[in-house]
């Protein structure tokens, strides 16, 4: 047996607790450099997706409904107000006015605006080719056709009147299609004002409204009517689409999937804070001079009917879209000839814009400053 002195023992201990020294401190200090290269090229895409943004210049969305609680509205004046947008870079700039979104989109004066349904988009798409959908909010059709108490069916609008606002939807028509109503004998009329009272007042016996507003109102004011749902007579739709200018979509994509990633995160803010939220909005209309036409109380009831249709869409996370979910309203534009031909829905929407902002179903968020 080979015997050692205890100094050759030491040594032989020395000799290896310091290359283990040496190798821990090497492979410390390439732990380090590539941490700090990670960290440095994290800072260096943030840097640069800051900078992308703040060069794309203002982005001006165009408020369909003045401050209404509605996905695709309140998120982006929520966004606005958090800070969002801010945290990604972005300068936005919000028109409340609720005037001619479609059109100021459309020809480049405005990058984003909401409407009330894939049918709505699909009508303007079938005169400008500018316009591209990039969110659907829901999959339940926002409209009701309510009426005076004494309606118990659609078909009892025939020798009635019906009123509507701007146009008769789609939807509304396919509803009346299905019940069997004589159009021939119902007289039809453009309404002049929100009035849902008159109804009650049979000035008019039922009008084609958003079934979380006019209705609504009625129910909290405790008057008598009517009321009709899609669901009911088994007609489909879908609830508030983004639509983005075309050309500044193709030419600034990342900078509208960002516009997007800030809303959305707003939009769950409304729908995990809902009270703090509906405080928010209705200050801001009162701040925009539009306190009188959107009070607390009305915007409550409002999202307390849309935040639902948000969490129940068939789409899956908030906002993301699919071209299967549009199908039922183009069938019904084409079944009653309201346009000649349309383009195909994906020619008119993008799928995956903010269906790639999520993961695993929780949106994917990082501030760029």
């Amino acid at each position: 047996m080979a015997h050692t002195s205890p100094g050759s023992h030491r040594f032989r201990g020395a000799s290896t607790v310091s290359t283990a020294l040496a190798a821990a401190v090497l492979l410390t200090a390439c732990g380090s450099n590539v941490e700090a290269t990670s960290s440095a090229q994290g800072a260096a895409d943030v840097s640069d997706a800051c900078t992308r943004n703040q060069e794309a210049g203002t982005i001006t969305y165009i408020s369909g409904y003045g401050y209404s609680a509605s996905a695709g509205q309140l998120d982006v004046f929520l966004a606005e107000e958090l800070g969002y947008f801010d945290d990604l870079c972005l300068d936005v700039e919000i028109n409340a006015s609720g005037a001619n979104g479609q059109q100021l989109v459309s020809s480049g004066q405005a990058q984003f605006t909401a409407l009330g349904s894939a049918s709505d988009v699909m009508l303007a798409a079938a005169n400008s080719d500018n316009l591209t959908a990039v969110a659907t909010y829901g999959t339940t059709p926002p409209f009701s056709i309510f009426g005076n108490e004494k309606l118990d069916s659609l078909t009892d609008l025939e020798g009635g009147s019906l009123g509507y606002f701007i146009n008769l939807t789609p939807i509304a028509i396919g509803m009346l299609d299905a019940a069997g109503v004589d159009m021939d004998q119902v007289e039809q009329i453009k309404m002049t004002n929100y009035d849902p009272t008159v109804v009650v007042r049979e000035q008019v016996d039922a009008i084609v409204g958003y079934a979380s507003n006019q209705p609504e109102a009625l129910r909290a004011a405790e008057l008598p009517f009517s009321e009709f749902l899609p669901s009911d007579l088994g007609v489909e739709g879908t609830y508030n689409v983004m639509e983005v200018n075309t050309a500044f979509l193709e030419e600034n994509r990342e900078v509208a999937a960002d516009f997007m990633r800030a809303s959305l995160k707003a939009l769950q803010y409304c729908l995990d804070e809902t009270d703090a939220c509906i405080d928010t909005i209705a200050r801001l209309a009162e701040e925009g001079d539009q306190g009188a036409a959107f009070p607390r109380e009305q915007l409550a009831r409002t999202w307390a009917v849309e935040s639902a249709w948000v969490r129940t869409s068939e789409g899956g996370a908030p906002g993301v879209q699919q071209a299967a979910l549009w199908e039922p309203e183009r069938d019904l534009i084409l079944q009653y000839a309201l346009v000649d031909s349309l383009p195909e829905i994906t020619d008119m929407m993008d799928e995956s814009l903010v269906a790639d902002l999520y993961a695993d179903g929780e949106l994917i968020w990082e501030a760029h400053q």
